[in-house]
């Protein structure tokens, strides 16, 4: 246990914060990806560019593309789920105590 004397020096003042700065700002996500995917280059945007590339792999038989595009598309398919059983009850025994 630490001495009291060497602690109180060391702790902060009532309404003093310890980062005063706060933390840092990050940029806005949206925006930045907006802007990335918006540039140019040979007439197209790099979405653009990125789906034809995903497209691309697709049509050579990449099955992950494939799904990634149509997935985006059309939305993942729906799989119905059975919830029907039987519930099981489990007795525990009680703990035997210590004598």
């Amino acid at each position: 246990m630490p001495k009291p004397e060497n602690v109180l020096p060391h702790k902060w003042k009532k309404g003093q914060s310890g980062n005063p700065a706060g933390r840092p700002k990050l940029p806005d996500l949206k925006e930045l990806l907006a802007t990335v995917l918006g540039d140019t280059r040979s007439g197209k945007s790099s979405a653009e560019a990125i789906l034809k590339a995903i497209e691309a792999k697709a049509l050579r038989g990449d099955v992950k593309a494939a799904e990634l595009l149509l997935d985006r598309a059309y939305g993942k398919p729906k799989q119905d789920v059975d919830l029907s059983g039987s519930m099981v009850t489990v007795i525990k025994p009680k703990p035997i105590a210590d004598s």
